[in-house]
């Protein structure tokens, strides 16, 4: 089987290291869109697809987190993670709760950036795979669209990030059973850590909040151990 032509969007102000990445990924076999500012980069998006977007958090006209808001809104699809200097707790917890797939600190050795990606990418294949054999989920009174990222209910629909749907989909897949944080962790972050278990706990928050119209379905936090969807 031919391998997947993926597409990223790379969104970097830095002239001498944009060129850097651009070059070295397409070596690796991945198309390349370089924009340098938040603006381009929605312009480039309202045009083509892509499989991810790789954010800077210091650009010229607005900050990463500010683009990366934009994308959820317009593009609930896109997977996006953060490349940048700002390394300090409170930047990569923020950029976790944007809804980050990953947040890589500069600088990064590039063939530890393509292994991370492709780690990335090789979870959107897997996504995409499940999604064909079944797109939809019931939820008590929910409908679960992991497809289109969507959660309905009597005609009310939520659009839920990339990773909010893929640690909901985990959640549905094994529902009444004990989702452990490794599990978890290893099977959509492709690694257990303390910041990620931290994101995690964010998207769990937001998963509660989504399905609290339903006093039938609940996540239960087992202590030190990960969490139970009861439906």
């Amino acid at each position: 089987m031919n391998k997947p032509n993926f597409k990223i969007l790379l969104v970097e102000d830095d002239e001498a290291l944009g060129y850097v990445l651009s070059e070295y990924l397409k070596i690796n076999s991945l198309t390349i869109q370089w924009s340098k500012t938040a603006a381009e980069a929605i312009s480039i998006l309202n045009k083509d697809s892509f499989d991810l977007a790789i954010l800077d958090v210091t650009l010229p006209d607005v900050d990463g987190f500010t683009l990366a808001k934009q994308i959820k809104s317009k593009f609930p699809g896109l997977a996006f993670l953060f490349l940048t200097a700002r390394s300090m707790k409170i930047d990569v917890l923020r950029g976790f709760a944007q809804g980050a797939v990953d947040y890589i600190k500069k600088p990064i050795d590039e063939d530890e950036l393509v292994a991370r990606i492709n780690a990335i990418l090789s979870r959107v294949v897997a996504s995409e795979k499940t999604k064909k054999i079944k797109p939809c989920h019931q939820i008590g009174m929910y409908q679960f669209n992991s497809e289109e990222q969507t959660l309905s209910m009597e005609g009310s629909y939520k659009s839920l990030t990339a990773r909010e749907s893929e640690v909901l989909l985990y959640m549905v897949t094994n529902r009444n059973q004990l989702c452990s944080y490794k599990d978890i962790l290893i099977e959509i972050w492709g690694e257990n850590d303390y910041f990620n278990k931290k994101s995690l706990n964010v998207f769990i928050s937001h998963l509660r909040k989504y399905l609290a119209d339903d006093p039938t379905i609940r996540i239960d936090n087992i202590h030190n151990r990960g969490f139970i969807l009861r439906c």
